[in-house]
């Protein structure tokens, strides 16, 4: 009777880690760290464009220009921005996406620059990049942006490979590069009619233009996440699903074996 008690004891504690787990180490209480429900990363910055980051809670513009932008000017010459726009927080957790899904990045910009000639080199196109910590997984160029003053929203749609399908915390956490370099404007009048100082200017999330600045990733729970070699949501040989739990499949099978050996001590009892 005692053997029977412990190793249905056993088996109960197993069988209810293995049931708890997964949905305990998906469990993300902060509002500025991803997950199935908060899937929006949200850029934020300072007025001078020294400094972007990011984070995934919308009401949180802490530390970030009250006019919900930042702006570069340039007197003459070229008009040239390297912006790079960092997590703020590392991952308290994987962040894992859907392998058939769709990243959309989305900033709104402000562009006041001349255009380049054919034969001009020191040129570069509004540039995005997005990176999985310092790995470029994904660029883009958009040539038809603006560059006469109007503000500009920028819509990129990034399908998810395999190079995306999982971000590791602390080290792996998002990063959107942004890039453009062009001449300053030298029409005529310039300096004397009009002014034509050159201007960058990048929209955050908490701008009054209407403009969006996110990005949406395609988050899946880690249960749901696809292994390396595109075999999601079937057992592998140890037993366990592909970005699921370590150990999972020899939990559950220990369980299994609990389970015998009561049936097996109620046999030995009643013979």
């Amino acid at each position: 009777m005692t053997n029977r008690l412990i190793a249905l004891s056993m088996a109960l504690f197993i069988l209810s880690s293995v049931l708890v787990a997964p949905a305990s180490a998906q469990a993300v209480d902060d509002p500025r760290q991803p997950s199935v429900e908060n899937p929006h990363m949200h850029f934020w910055g300072t007025s001078d464009l020294s400094s972007c980051w990011t984070h995934f809670d919308s009401n949180d513009s802490t530390g970030s220009a009250e006019e919900g932008y930042g702006e570069r000017t340039y007197g003459s010459g070229q008009v040239e921005i390297s912006l790079s726009c960092r997590a703020q927080d590392n991952f308290k957790e994987d962040m894992y996406l859907n392998p058939n899904g769709t990243i959309l990045v989305e900033i709104g910009v402000n562009i006041f620059s001349g255009e380049c000639e054919n034969d001009q080199g020191n040129c570069q196109e509004l540039t995005l990049t997005l990176k999985r910590g310092n790995l470029a997984v994904a660029s883009q160029e958009f040539p038809a942006v603006s560059v006469d003053g109007d503000d500009e929203q920028v819509r990129w749609e990034i399908p998810v490979d395999n190079n995306m399908t999982v971000w590791n915390k602390s080290v792996e956490e998002p990063v959107l590069d942004i890039e453009f370099s062009k001449p300053g404007y030298n029409g005529l009048g310039c300096g004397l009619v009009f002014d034509c100082t050159g201007s960058f200017r990048f929209y955050y999330s908490n701008n009054e233009e209407g403009l969006t600045a996110e990005a949406n990733f395609p988050i899946i729970n880690m249960t749901e996440a696809v292994d390396p070699d595109g075999e999601g949501g079937e057992e592998d040989d140890g037993g366990s699903l592909p970005g699921g739990l370590p150990g999972f499949g020899l939990m559950a099978g220990l369980g299994a074996l609990a389970i015998a050996a009561v049936a097996a001590n109620q046999r030995t009892e009643q013979e």
